[in-house]
């Protein structure tokens, strides 16, 4: 079974960073946004150089779910982790989470997410990766995968926050509200009755780049995986060994204090993978 830890093994010594331009979208974002889910499902089955038939038939041994709407997550790993694709053209560029907070964790129950993902198999919980790469013109230029419990908060500290804002805004009077899982629908906005208003939430989150910047290590590197050193030693030995012997000047593996998302006043005990490229 693939894992975080096999798909950055699988990178390590990669000398191809072009993204494919293969795509059924005919948006340049779209684009590239599904050139670089390609290139990642690529490093989880280690599927590169596979024809399309192939690497379907790698995709359905190690995934369980892909989306291809706004819906969160973009990627499944059969009995394994989740994983949201995020593709930026700047550097240092936020986030666009859309209507979706950020997760420290995915729930089977979370309302975001589609009915063919909660069926996809037996889960009530997942881990989740965040995926991060900043691309131009189809070249991947720097990664980062951070899982979200070193990332973002608890569920509660986004869900009380829109709750919060759904019913000031319900209490507005002489307005008359519908059914909805956004903010707030207002109905018969205009003399004729015919027009409606939608107030739906547009998250964001900060760059990992930015939000670990106080780790020296990190920086400047092509390649970063930060997770909390319990999920690290919960993978498979085998495949801890394969990383760890993967060490040497291009790829360092550390054990750092990072800000508890709940409490920056706490630190976690975390591992950071990073992984420089090598001419």
């Amino acid at each position: 079974m693939s894992n975080i830890l096999v798909a950055f093994a699988n990178l390590v010594g990669k000398t191809q960073l072009a993204l494919s331009s293969d795509s059924i979208s005919h948006n340049r974002a779209n684009q590239m946004g599904e050139s670089l889910e390609t290139y990642i499902k690529d490093l989880f089955c280690d599927s590169f150089g596979l024809s399309v038939a192939d690497k379907l038939v790698e995709y359905t041994n190690h995934f369980s779910y892909f989306s291809k709407q706004n819906n969160p997550p973009d990627i499944m790993l059969r009995g394994g982790d989740a994983i949201e694709v995020k593709k930026i053209e700047s550097a240092d560029a936020a986030l666009t989470l859309n209507s979706s907070h950020p997760k420290d964790v995915l729930h089977a129950d979370d309302p975001k997410i589609s009915r063919a993902c909660r069926g996809a198999e037996e889960w009530t919980q997942k881990d989740i990766i965040y995926a991060v790469g900043h691309a131009k013109t189809n070249e991947l230029k720097r990664i980062w995968f951070v899982y979200g419990d070193c990332y973002a908060a608890s569920r509660d500290t986004y869900t009380q926050l829109s709750d919060m804002i759904a019913a000031g805004i319900r209490d507005i009077s002489d307005i008359e509200f519908g059914t909805t899982k956004e903010l707030a629908r207002v109905n018969e906005v205009d003399p004729l009755g015919i027009t409606h208003l939608r107030v739906r939430g547009m998250w964001g989150i900060s760059n990992p780049a930015k939000v670990y910047d106080y780790l020296p290590e990190a920086q400047g590197k092509f390649a970063n995986l930060l997770l909390r050193k319990s999920k690290y030693i919960s993978f498979p030995i085998e495949d801890r060994a394969r990383i760890e012997s993967l060490q040497g000047d291009a790829l360092s593996i550390q054990e750092v204090k990072i800000k508890d998302p709940n409490n920056p006043a706490l630190l976690l005990d975390a591992v950071l993978l990073s992984y420089r490229l090598v001419s």
